[in-house]
């Protein structure tokens, strides 16, 4: 293994044991977005080579259930997702030095990127996922609530699918320049000057698709009142339960649909980051030596200064 990113259901588990009904009830490890180079390879493997920088995908699925005939691996009655406490026993995950996995979940990245871009293939899969649930988005006025990892990831695939105006909004100054990095095409820190996004309340709404990534029930109320009406927001952020307004969401005839994890993305992932089609590497802000993980957890917590921090297995 080469390098992992620490993923917001991560720092959940280490500083909470857990996020809503998933619970760490046994020892776990974390970790379900890396990359390493394959060191020996199985018999009958030829789609990969010793030597290569990989991406490895986390997701498993039985591909036997209902759902996997249907063609629905992402629900899968049976799916085992690395670095998950969901079953028992839990599923454990990407943080250590060797790992041996099938051949068919290592995607090759090439030879023009770090392994650190290539461990961002797996957080790119969520986000251009939710964005294959908007339709098309050419020439479309997008808002983006939320600049972490994920929001900054979205701008990125947003612009890439053609939006032509990608508003982004966080509290903390320092995320919402990473989304400029990433292609927003205006930002608005709502702590310090709400007045400016509650201009685009004006005349029913003025956005086309909302794609809230913060899971915080203000950004939520923010996307209804500012989304056109017909519009559509996707749901990227997951949280507990919280109230809405559904006057507004009947009365605007919105469209709210919820996205989770990925499919055949994870490789439309790697490719776009291994061509630098999509750039990565503004996102990452922080790499540590797997001997300092805990300062890296500490520091992955503090979102005014980190997005995407990385841990490093090699010398």
């Amino acid at each position: 293994m080469a390098v992992a990113g620490i993923c917001g259901s991560d720092l959940h588990y280490y500083q909470d044991g857990g996020f809503g009904p998933v619970r760490v009830r046994e020892p776990i490890i974390p970790g379900h977005e890396a990359a390493g180079y394959v060191s020996a390879l199985g018999p009958g493997v030829s789609e990969i080579a010793i030597g290569d920088l990989v991406a490895v995908n986390p997701s498993q699925p039985c591909g036997t259930c209902r759902f996997c005939r249907e063609g629905l691996p992402i629900h899968c009655m049976a799916m085992r997702f690395m670095g998950s406490a969901m079953r028992l026993p839990h599923e454990q995950g990407m943080f250590r030095d060797w790992l041996v996995v099938p051949a068919r979940q290592c995607v090759s990245a090439g030879t023009l990127i770090t392994p650190g871009e290539a461990a961002c293939a797996e957080p790119l899969a969520v986000c251009l996922h939710a964005v294959s649930q908007a339709g098309d988005l050419e020439g479309k006025a997008v808002l983006i609530t939320g600049a972490g990892p994920i929001g900054a990831l979205v701008t990125a695939a947003v612009r890439h699918a053609g939006a032509a105006s990608v508003i982004v909004t966080d509290l903390a100054d320092a995320a919402l320049q990473r989304a400029l990095a990433m292609g927003a095409t205006e930002t608005i820190n709502v702590r310090d000057q709400p007045e400016r996004l509650a201009a685009f309340e004006k005349d029913k709404g003025q956005f086309d698709v909302v794609f809230e990534c913060s899971a915080a029930e203000p950004a939520l109320r923010s996307a209804i009142a500012t989304v056109r009406p017909r519009g559509l927001i996707v749901q990227v952020g997951v949280t507990g339960d919280i109230t809405l307004p559904l006057n507004a969401i009947v009365g605007k005839e919105l469209r709210m649909i919820g996205s989770q994890r990925f499919d055949g993305e994870f490789a439309l992932a790697l490719e776009l980051i291994a061509a630098r089609r999509i750039d990565v590497r503004p996102i990452i802000s922080h790499r540590f030596s797997i001997d300092e993980v805990v300062q890296a957890f500490e520091q992955a917590g503090d979102r005014t200064a980190a997005c995407k921090v990385q841990l490093t297995f090699l010398p």
